[in-house]
């Protein structure tokens, strides 16, 4: 197994970095909107609660990388190693897998506020959508 350098990890968390503050700002607009929207079904409050998750997760993600990118940028006093990035390197990766989890979720629901036929249609899309996206994130070799 290859083991990656700290460039690569520079380069990875200012990317994931642009990515996280994209899919977390859209999610707080999202949470920012329900939170007029009266309503207190259980879809409803399932919307609520992966917005907020996503949000959340995405924050972590941004704050995270940005301390890997701060860590692993040239020119830094102290020299780092891999072992040193460790933690923000776990929790970054987790909270981002988490939130695109969160966001497919309330994608799904999304739907379901306006009829059946349309909750099935979001729901499809969103497990599609997702099986995508779980497909480019595996390295498949053949």
């Amino acid at each position: 197994m290859l083991e990656t350098t700290i460039t690569y990890w520079n380069n990875f968390a200012g990317n994931l970095i642009t990515v996280s503050a994209l899919l977390g700002g859209f999610s707080l607009a999202v949470t920012a909107n329900l939170l007029v929207y009266e309503n207190g079904g259980k879809v409803f409050n399932a919307l609520m609660k992966g917005a907020a998750l996503a949000s959340a997760c995405f924050l972590l993600t941004v704050f995270s990388m940005t301390k890997i990118l701060m860590m692993t940028t040239e020119g830094r006093p102290e020299g780092v190693g891999m072992t040193d990035i460790t933690l923000p390197k776990l929790l970054g990766s987790v909270t981002f897998f988490i939130g695109i989890v969160a966001l497919f979720v309330v994608v799904g629901l999304s739907g379901w506020t306006k009829s059946k036929k349309m909750g099935r249609f979001t729901t499809w899309v969103s497990v599609l959508t997702f099986l995508g996206v779980l497909l480019t994130l595996v390295e498949v070799r053949f």
